[in-house]
């Protein structure tokens, strides 16, 4: 029995060495694809999502493609009253759409519609309150709205936020995967009857980041099983609203409803001022 142990021992000690270096292996891959992933990112985004890449981008634009007109076309733009939302509020206003600014504090809320209805000419803006970190208020604005019983033609999931500390909302969720993943979910999910009025011509629009280049798909949606990152959390929900967006795709293609998702390009909003001075700055 000794000596068989014995026999045993190198071999045990052997596995347990193969162990670790493959343990060891994993990790600086795991250290070299982020680091990669990182580098790439930011070459990339230079070249293409500052305001020098839009400027080259700009060049292949179609001007009468930008010019289009929607008139009496239905519009639903959350995270509204500021940066990318107000933005895109006020371009669907101006040419011509009935435009619902969905927006958490109604004083912001009530100042935006009024300086684009001023802006604009458009009277058709409206505002709607929500939080979107809330599911329950999601349901009772989607059942608010759906008793307007008019098709929806175009949903902008704009709205999204970049807390560095982890909080939990009333219901139990991250509160970053609650707005970036979860209201934007249950938004579009109880949108489908108002936008199936309006097929073949109902347009979902996610807006994304290129941020989610930086990480893959996890299933620790709540960001539970390690160290909290708040920046790493929103390119993981901005890498879910892709994936949702392809799902989307599939579910729902066959009914006339367009799913897309987007990067806007790296934009001075309040938004990025707020959640990344130091890259606001550069």
């Amino acid at each position: 029995f000794k000596l068989e142990n014995q026999r045993r021992k190198p071999f045990h000690l052997l596995h347990i060495k193969i162990g670790v270096s493959i343990i060891a292996i994993g990790f600086v891959t795991m250290f070299i694809q982020k680091a990669w992933r990182s580098t790439a990112f930011g070459l990339y985004g230079y070249l293409n999502f500052t305001k020098s890449g839009f400027q080259e981008h700009s060049k292949k634009f179609k001007e009468e493609d930008m010019q289009v007109q929607i008139q009496g076309k239905n519009c639903l733009v959350t995270g509204a009253n500021s940066g990318i939302g107000y933005a895109t509020a006020e371009g669907l206003a101006k040419r011509g759409g009935n435009v619902y600014m969905v927006c958490r504090s109604k004083e912001r809320g009530e100042a935006a519609v009024t300086k684009i209805q001023s802006d604009t000419g458009n009277q058709n803006v409206f505002l709607e309150v929500c939080d979107l970190s809330s599911i329950s208020e999601v349901k009772s604005f989607a059942s608010r709205f759906s008793s307007k019983d008019q098709p929806l033609h175009i949903l902008v999931n704009n709205a999204g936020i970049l807390k560095h500390n982890r909080n939990t909302t009333s219901e139990g969720l991250e509160l970053n995967f609650a707005v970036n993943v979860a209201g934007t979910y249950a938004l579009t999910e109880t949108m489908v009857p108002l936008l199936e009025k309006a097929a073949p011509d109902a347009r979902v629009i996610t807006v994304s980041s290129g941020g989610m280049y930086t990480t893959p798909l996890t299933k620790d949606l709540q960001f539970a099983e390690s160290n909290f990152d708040g920046t790493l959390q929103y390119a993981r929900n901005k890498r879910v609203q892709v994936a949702l967006t392809e799902k989307w795709t599939e579910t729902y293609g066959n009914k006339g409803i367009s799913f897309y998702s987007m990067h806007p390009g790296w934009a001075e909003t309040p938004g990025v001022t707020k959640s990344l001075p130091d890259f606001s700055k550069s």
